[in-house]
């Protein structure tokens, strides 16, 4: 839900939130410090407990709470390390049906539900410490996929319930780690989650999987990621599978052959480009795809003026705007400026630039576009 913004990003309910706190100002830190007070009034009680008053205490909340029963359940089978119990216990956690009054989980119970899925990072957790990492790393699996199909479904705005997603993708990293799984089978089970929409609730990265796959694993990364651009070369999730492959592997031209191959109008794709080759050191080709980009997207509504901002180390150079000529009334050639000796030199756009020293590895890897093709795409096949 949009919300009506008066200033700077401030929304009416910001803005009644500090409304109350200042109509409060002089109550808060009373109420600050009898909130510590009840607390540690509540922890001497407990320590003063003995062992059978305590369980006496547990069992009179569990009579009560089913929802707290069930998380100390799905703790006891991980102590016990019963998969069965915790599979079944991790599956009744992140079913959202309990929260889901309308068929979706609103703003007000995600917290309750992102809640009862955290007992299942923990459940995980401790599975990995006892020595079950290859069951914890596969229940991760199952449980990444539930609470995926299920966030669609989510007011999420609080980002808690992602937070606990995000909680279960690490759980699950962390246990690879630890169990070391198939490489090959660890890749296609990571391409088919990048792949799909699922991911939207983990953020999964490929590069943090580095370490697990090796160099097996990456190349079968590399094989399912190219059958899959191949098939669905529009494909956001296929290009950004590629780009995140070619980082992996710190291919440089395999990175900007992939960018290349849809070059947006704006010239923003020019500017990632640009920006590639400037970190690789390579000034004079970072130079020349600014340049190149702010000759295509010349006229364009939304040109991104940050291909001006590009400084080339080394060269001291910095790309300047394309200008009217006032007496021809015609686009000047684009140039770059010597902020030394603050005179203008033709630097020509050589189409193919930042990929003359394309790895062999990736040669054929990528698809032709079908339309809009630009220059600069040597290697494409």
């Amino acid at each position: 839900m949009r919300l009506p913004v008066r200033e700077g990003n401030f929304c009416k309910h910001c803005v009644a939130v500090g409304l109350t706190v200042l109509r409060q100002m002089n109550s808060i830190p009373q109420q600050r410090a009898a909130a510590v007070a009840r607390a540690g009034n509540l922890e001497s009680w407990l320590e003063a407990l003995s062992r059978d008053e305590l369980l006496a205490l547990v069992r009179e909340q569990l009579t009560g709470d089913r929802e707290l029963r069930r998380r100390l359940e799905l703790r006891a089978a991980a102590a016990r390390s019963d998969i069965a119990v915790i599979r079944d216990r991790i599956a009744s956690l992140l079913d959202t049906r309990p929260f889901a009054r309308y068929g979706y989980i609103e703003y007000a119970d995600a917290r309750g539900y992102g809640e009862q899925a955290a007992e299942a990072v923990t459940a995980l957790r401790t599975l990995t410490a006892d020595g079950r990492a290859a069951e914890a790393a596969a229940l991760a699996r199952e449980a990444i996929r539930a609470i995926g199909q299920a966030y669609g479904e989510i007011d999420d705005s609080s980002g808690y319930v992602g937070s606990v997603a995000a909680d279960l993708a690490e759980v699950h990293m962390g246990a690879c780690r630890e169990a070391r799984p198939d490489p090959a089978e660890t890749a296609e089970w990571l391409v088919g989650h990048l792949l799909d929409d699922l991911n939207d609730a983990t953020d999964i990265d490929l590069l943090d999987y580095c370490e697990v796959l090796g160099e097996a694993g990456l190349a079968r990364v590399r094989q399912l990621a190219t059958e899959a651009w191949r098939r669905r070369p529009s494909g956001w999730a296929e290009k950004y599978l590629m780009e995140r492959l070619a980082k992996a592997e710190g291919n440089v031209d395999a990175l900007i052959a992939v960018r290349a191959s849809d070059l947006s109008p704006t010239g923003s794709t020019h500017l990632q480009i640009a920006q590639e080759l400037e970190a690789a050191g390579r000034g004079s080709e970072a130079l020349e795809w600014a340049e190149r980009g702010l000759r295509e997207a010349m006229g364009h509504t939304g040109a991104d003026s940050r291909l001006v901002d590009i400084s080339v180390p080394g060269t001291r150079r910095q790309v300047a705007c394309p200008r009217q000529s006032r007496s021809a009334g015609t686009t000047s050639m684009l140039t770059a400026r010597s902020p030394r000796t603050g005179r203008c030199a033709r630097s020509p756009v050589r189409p193919g630039a930042g990929m003359r020293n394309a790895s062999p590895r990736w040669s054929g890897c990528v698809p032709t576009p079908r339309s809009g093709a630009a220059a600069g795409t040597a290697g494409l096949c």
